[in-house]
């Protein structure tokens, strides 16, 4: 018989096999399948365990994540105030109307960069949030600034008999004043300030320094209440699971490559008895129709790193806040009279008509539930109102109100506003929002306007003595009064209005919810300014824990096991010389057991070829 053999050129190398040996190795024992069986079994086992490891990892991230997030909304425990690793912040809301000062807490940093610190609001023994608030407003002291330290003095008295008294000198302590301030001259502004900078470490030991005390802009407020709504969503936490929308995000001031992907946050709609604001995340670079409608966005993007690293870029956030004065329930309606006043007179004045000066020949207003009789204007122009009840002319007549422009990309009064990719995005309408669809509509929740619009039309061509009697049966909300059913065929058309004419959202819009709460808790724009302005506190644990674990870490991201790819890589390089070393014994014992000729060895050693069945590669 002849021999199989292969020989790659030059010529260094030769490796044959007999007829003999060629069968045994193609039809292998029971005790070389075992073998190799033991092998492979062995092979998939590490791989399925490593790989089944990381998931496990990720799973017990997710799921710590999870259990966070649950009892941060779910919290309603009294605070431990025995816990030495329990820290504390103090913020103090100085208002229009009066002032509150909110209690938080949070435990020592998990020391993972990539976390917020888990900051909820102090409870005490009987389970209530530690809030106190006391009025007037501190704008009232205008004149008399020097009374500003003894104004706030009953608040912080309050704060620090909540707080363990050796927690005092790390606790900091925010004075931060909104709308009422702002209406102050800065001379009086800095006056009262100055006055509470001087004599709050005279008296309180609390962390506190001359930057912790300002007069907030409305466009720091609506991020503030941003960031605090979003966090307690939980839409800070990057570990997203599959039933978590996501978003693609242009990260600021990197580069334009650059794309994020992370859980995507929520906006806000919020609109009160005066004014109106929106705020949400802007993930992609905007671009400007003129360099006039680039400068007014400059004052309206608000661009931040909620993260502790200024180097890390998953906690970067591009925020479009506007407020728009005038636009509240209440206000729109405030000028919605005086137009009609104003034009009634007018009309009446021109053409000799006397329409709405008496009762019998009242002027006919759309905008009021039917039949309903209502007086308007100065106690020397008065005008009396009879509702007609029609939703849609009542929509109409509010239009203009709006002060809507041509240009692209603009809102109420013409004010920019970025595009919004509708079908990826979500909002929560707070207030007015609510209110006029839950307190007689009882519709509040997921938003549907199509339905919305229908209930608003029947409330509206509904008589009033209908309505009265609803009422007086307990039919609509507890705190619904009688002006909200006065005014709210009026209050429904314009938040229909504002939401689709004003902001443009798509009539079949399907991502707003109105709520009053969160998660059964109110949620303050204080919550989003600690957050923000304690931001950088975890260096200091993370310092710590790095410190003491600095040889297991190296040992954790150095080791084989965690890169299950190149691990498998050298197991199958270690199995394969093993098989060879086998196959190689295998043969020599071969040779040996049919006593090989000394030509044959000398054909083995010198390389000759084959007389038979050459293969050459």
């Amino acid at each position: 018989m002849g021999r199989i053999s292969f020989s790659c050129l030059p010529a260094s190398w030769h490796f044959s096999l007999s007829p003999l040996v060629l069968p045994r190795l193609l039809l292998p024992s029971f005790r070389q399948l075992l073998l190799f069986g033991l092998l492979v079994g062995l092979l998939g086992l590490l791989y399925l365990l490593l790989v089944t490891g990381k998931g496990q990892d990720i799973w017990i991230r997710k799921d710590n994540y999870f259990h966070r997030h649950l009892a941060r909304v779910t919290d309603v425990e009294a605070t431990d105030t025995s816990n030495p690793n329990l820290n504390y912040g103090l913020v103090v809301d100085c208002g229009s109307s009066g002032s509150r000062v909110f209690v938080y807490c949070w435990p020592q940093h998990n020391g993972n960069p990539h976390d917020l610190l888990d900051i909820r609001q102090m409870r005490d023994q009987h389970r209530k949030p530690v809030v106190m608030k006391i009025k007037p407003g501190i704008s009232e002291l205008a004149k008399t600034p020097e009374k500003a330290s003894d104004y706030i003095h009953p608040l912080l008295s309050f704060a620090a008999q909540h707080i363990p008294k050796h927690k005092h000198q790390e606790t900091p302590l925010y004075i931060l004043c909104t709308a009422g301030m702002r209406v102050l001259s800065d001379s009086q502004q800095e006056a009262l300030l100055e006055d509470l900078r001087t004599d709050i470490p005279v008296h309180f030991n609390f962390l506190f320094s001359d930057s912790h005390v300002e007069v907030i802009s409305g466009k720091q407020e609506g991020v503030y209440a941003w960031i605090g709504i979003n966090f307690v969503l939980g839409r800070f936490n990057h570990v997203a699971s599959e039933r978590d929308a996501v978003v693609e995000v242009q990260v600021p001031g990197g580069d334009q490559q650059e794309a994020l992907v992370r859980k995507r946050t929520a906006g806000v709609l919020d609109m009160g008895g005066v004014s109106t604001q929106i705020a949400y995340e802007v993930p992609k670079t905007v671009s400007f129709a003129s360099p006039q409608q680039e400068e007014v966005a400059k004052n309206l993007l608000a661009e931040f790193n909620l993260g502790c690293d200024a180097h890390r870029t998953e906690h970067v956030y591009r925020v479009y806040v506007s407020t728009f004065l005038g636009f509240g329930g209440n206000a729109a309606r405030q000028r919605y009279e005086e137009s009609i006043v104003r034009n009634t007179l007018t009309k009446n004045k021109l053409l000799g008509l006397h329409v709405g000066e008496t009762a019998e020949s009242p002027l006919l207003d759309p905008c009021l539930p039917t039949d309903l009789q209502d007086e308007v204007g100065p106690a020397t122009q008065k005008l009396h109102l009879r509702g007609t009840g029609d939703f849609d002319h009542c929509r109409q007549l509010l239009q203009p109100f709006l002060n809507r422009t041509n240009e692209t990309h603009s809102s109420l009064n013409g004010i920019y506003q970025p595009p919004i990719d509708y079908p990826n995005s979500q909002f929560y309408g707070f207030s007015e929002f609510y209110y006029c669809t839950e307190d007689v509509l009882r519709m509040g929740g997921d938003f549907n306007s199509s339905k919305y619009s229908v209930a608003a039309k029947g409330y509206c061509a509904t008589q009033w003595r209908s309505l009265k009697e609803r009422f007086d049966s307990g039919l609509y909300a507890s705190h619904a009064d009688v002006h909200r059913l006065k005014y709210q065929c009026f209050k429904s058309a314009w938040m229909y209005e504002v939401f689709h004419s004003g902001f443009s959202f798509p009539i079949d819009y399907k991502n707003l919810r109105t709520a009053l709460l969160v998660y059964d808790k109110e949620v303050q724009w204080t919550l989003g300014a600690i957050l923000y302005r304690t931001r950088f506190l975890p260096l200091r644990d993370i310092q710590q824990e790095t410190l003491k674990g600095v040889h297991a870490h190296w040992r954790h991201s150095f080791s084989f096991v965690n890169n299950h790819y190149l691990f498998l890589a050298c197991f199958l390089v270690v199995f394969l010389s093993i098989l060879l070393y086998l196959l190689r014994l295998r043969r020599i014992h071969s040779c040996t057991t049919q006593r090989c000729t000394p030509s044959t060895v000398e054909w083995l050693e010198e390389g000759l070829g084959s007389p038979s069945l050459p293969i050459t590669l």
